[in-house]
């Protein structure tokens, strides 16, 4: 375009003098002058061009080095980070039958949650969580008299505040979606187990937590198998259906021998019946395969001193163990509410579970209680939103019968899992939303919660199989002077991001 607009140009005017030479002599003079004048503007316009062109060079490097990023760009972004910071102190006292007191009147913990998401391909997804949860001013497990409160191991490890600031892998499970264009999934890894419905009620989160009902808060490695569907009426919703399997326990290379333990595994099924909008039906069923008497610890001195200082001896599988939940819950208006149940059947072997006496001892002063021992348990809670606040207010109760056993080591109660109670516990609580300006991250919540829990136990033992459950105020449990009733407060500062 240029080099035809430089020639049009001289082309003009060169005609000009020849246009004038018809009227009048020519002047060569000024021909050969305009002639000159014209080759030097030629000359600077090429320059120019030459300047452009490199100019246009290095602009198309830029966008090819941009692209190349930009590449780069759309591959990190497949990964995901968001995660959550709680601070959160608690009061607690507990009142035992022979009258003693037990009391922490100010016990801070600082727990810090980091998750990622990423996609490797299409239908291909990782999941991942790492979590530290520590106690203030401590480098080691503080100090429980209660009992209540079991040492850490696979079952609770990240669920329960240690003394150091170390940095565990919560959760770490791959999901392979759309198999065979179908709606069905697979995934393995560390699962997705601790704070199910309808915990997110009253942890003042938006959305379901995991996988199975709050009864069974377990953390563990297995697989799931998946299939979902739509029910067709639109009131019915969306349902879920899931095959899951774990392992609680490895027991490890061992001789072949009588004294010789099993692995302990988890085998069930996990159904969402429907969902709809805030309206949920949950059913589960599970077997606990080859139960040990006590798990096996991370500290290998509270290990051995757990077994041999309990009385409880060496590490046996116990036989099998039952266990069926469901859940409803729903929201009108702005009222949350929900109801559930559980049910508990111990299947005990030649060991027995809920033995009485001091069947562990060498030799045992009871025999082994074979029976299967049935358990219940009832769950309720509302929630009430004033969303122009930023406040909700809730309560809850559960009840456990004298032989209800909750799979619930990775509870989120500091000292008891409430849920795990032989007995009743009453708690009421209110979330504050903070006004700390807009939201930069779609994850973004920053609250406050405020709890007070009253536990009333009825019978001794609760979350454990092993021995048998007496009444509090019974005679034979009188030299362990088992907690009668129990009162805990918390506050939180929580930061989701």
């Amino acid at each position: 375009m240029i080099k035809r607009f430089s020639t049009l140009a001289l082309a003009s005017m060169l005609a000009l003098p020849m246009a004038a030479s018809a009227n009048s002599a020519p002047d060569v003079s000024d021909l050969e002058r305009k002639i000159e004048e014209l080759s030097r503007q030629l000359i600077e316009l090429k320059s120019a061009v030459a300047d452009q062109q490199a100019v246009n060079a290095e602009q198309e490097d830029i966008l090819d080095e941009i692209d190349d990023k930009t590449e780069a760009w759309d591959l990190a972004s497949r990964i995901k980070f968001y995660g959550d910071f709680r601070s959160r102190v608690d009061y607690y006292n507990a009142d035992t039958v022979g009258g003693k007191s037990l009391s922490n009147d100010s016990l801070w913990t600082n727990r810090f949650r980091l998750n990622m998401r990423v996609k490797a391909t299409e239908n291909v997804e990782f999941k991942g969580r790492l979590a530290m949860y520590k106690t203030w001013g401590m480098q080691s497990a503080f100090q429980d008299d209660s009992g209540a409160m079991w040492p850490e191991f696979d079952g609770n490890v990240s669920r329960t505040p240690i003394g150091d600031s170390s940095l565990y892998v919560d959760r770490a499970f791959v999901n392979w979606n759309n198999i065979g264009g179908l709606p069905m999934w697979f995934s393995i890894g560390r699962r997705p187990t601790t704070d199910g419905p309808p915990s997110e009620v009253r942890l003042g989160e938006d959305d379901r937590l995991a996988t199975p009902m709050a009864f069974m808060t377990y953390p563990f490695d297995g697989l799931a198998l998946g299939y979902g569907w739509s029910w067709g009426p639109e009131a019915l919703g969306s349902s879920k259906i899931r095959f899951c399997y774990g392992r609680g326990f490895e027991d490890g290379l061992q001789v072949d021998s009588p004294g010789s333990i099993d692995d302990m595994d988890f085998a069930g099924l996990s159904w969402d019946i429907m969902k709809k909008d805030d309206r949920f039906l949950y059913l589960q069923s599970f077997m606990a395969f080859n139960v040990i008497n006590y798990p096996n610890f991370q500290n290998e001195a509270i290990d051995m001193g757990f077994g041999e200082m309990s009385g409880m001896g060496d590490r046996v599988n116990l036989g099998d163990i039952w266990h069926t939940s469901a859940v409803y819950q729903n929201k009108v208006g702005d009222l949350n509410y929900f109801l559930s149940g559980g049910y508990s059947q111990t299947m005990p072997n030649s060991n027995g579970m809920f033995n009485s006496g001091g069947y562990y001892v060498d030799p045992p002063m009871a025999p082994a209680n074979t029976d299967n021992e049935h358990g219940y348990s009832l769950y309720a809670g509302v929630r009430y939103d004033m969303d122009n606040i930023g406040l909700k207010l809730g309560a809850e109760v559960n009840w456990g019968s004298q032989y209800w056993v909750a799979m619930s080591p990775g509870h989120d109660e500091i000292y008891q899992s409430k849920l795990a109670t032989r007995g009743q516990v009453y708690e009421v609580y209110m979330i504050y939303d903070l006004p700390t300006g807009e939201a930069i991250s779609k994850y973004a919540k920053t609250f406050i919660r405020l709890g007070y829990q009253h536990y009333e136990y009825d019978y001794t033992g609760s979350g454990d199989w092993n021995m048998y459950p007496y009444k509090v105020n019974d005679p034979m449990v009188a030299s362990m002077d088992p907690i009668e009733s129990a009162d805990q407060i918390y506050l939180t500062f929580e930061a989701k991001f």
